[in-house]
């Protein structure tokens, strides 16, 4: 990837933000004639280019994945605080938002105090344009993936009603957070124990599926949609790309395809690997096939 490949690139995602913002601020709060919604969206770009400056000095990612997590926090937070959005759709959203990001934010970033480094960022730590782009992308990553949440903690509607699509999307959060918490515990819990140092994880929920965490990831973020759903109107109905997003995102940008990679040039020739990999289902939780 050259030069202006990689500055388009970056352009081209902050641009997709912004319109996900403008789309996202049809009918919510505003502050001098500016909507919350964009503002949020513009300070979460700028809190990841604040970010980047000190990890480019340092040439380190270890602050990328906290960085990440106090971004969904900070846009959750400030949103329903400048909104004054207190009904009850908005602060169970913040709240579950918060729950997941500083779970997953401990997690992550213990994960990387305890290797020392992250082989993804070895090439593009080095290169400004590059490690600049990454951060931009993790800015759009919390766009996207949290825009439906921002059309309820930026609302205007004073609802305190509790109704089915309430409880069927907190459930569907609940069992996909759930899922996602048993998942990297047991698989950091395998990766701890000396014996398994050349094995791969085929107990618990990994017996059902080789990536039972990013399942419920996409299921918590489809909870989160659903409790949003009602309250949107107009262009707001673009955000509902939110979890079709963290699905694209995790099956086949990142997430999977790459471990995969990985997996595969170190377990690919092994017969025990590849009868899990025939057995288990690639994402959905499901019985092992005979």
């Amino acid at each position: 990837m050259n030069k202006t490949t990689i500055w388009l690139a970056t352009l081209s995602a902050f641009l997709a933000g912004i319109l996900i913002a403008f789309a996202g601020s049809t009918s919510g709060a505003r502050i001098s004639g500016v909507s919350v919604y964009v503002l949020v969206v513009v300070g979460t770009f700028a809190m990841q280019w604040l970010s980047f400056l000190p990890s480019w000095f340092q040439r380190t990612e270890k602050f990328f994945d906290l960085m990440g997590s106090v971004g969904f926090l900070l846009a959750a937070w400030v949103a329903i605080t400048l909104s004054g959005t207190f009904e009850i759709r908005a602060v169970i959203v913040a709240g579950c938002i918060t729950v997941w990001a500083a779970r997953l934010g401990l997690f992550l970033t213990s994960r990387i105090i305890k290797s020392g480094s992250d082989r993804r960022f070895d090439k593009i730590k080095q290169d400004f344009s590059l490690f600049f782009m990454t951060w931009t992308l993790q800015a759009l990553w919390i766009t996207v993936t949290s825009s439906a949440a921002l059309v309820v903690l930026t609302s205007l509607e004073s609802s305190f009603t509790i109704d089915a699509w309430l409880l069927v999307g907190v459930s569907l959060w609940l069992a996909g957070f759930t899922i996602e918490a048993i998942a990297d515990f047991q698989k950091s819990r395998f990766n701890q124990q000396p014996k398994n140092e050349h094995e791969f994880i085929s107990s618990g929920l990994w017996a059902w599926s080789q990536h039972p965490n990013y399942f419920g990831e996409i299921m918590l973020w489809i909870g989160i949609a659903v409790i949003a759903l009602p309250g949107m109107r107009g262009w707001q109905f673009i955000t509902l790309v939110s979890p079709l997003f963290v699905w694209l995102l995790l099956t086949r940008i990142s997430g999977i395809r790459m471990l995969d990679e990985g997996t595969n040039k170190r377990w690919g020739n092994s017969p025990d690997y590849k009868q899990y990999v025939r057995r288990t289902s690639k994402l959905i939780p499901w019985p092992p096939r005979l």
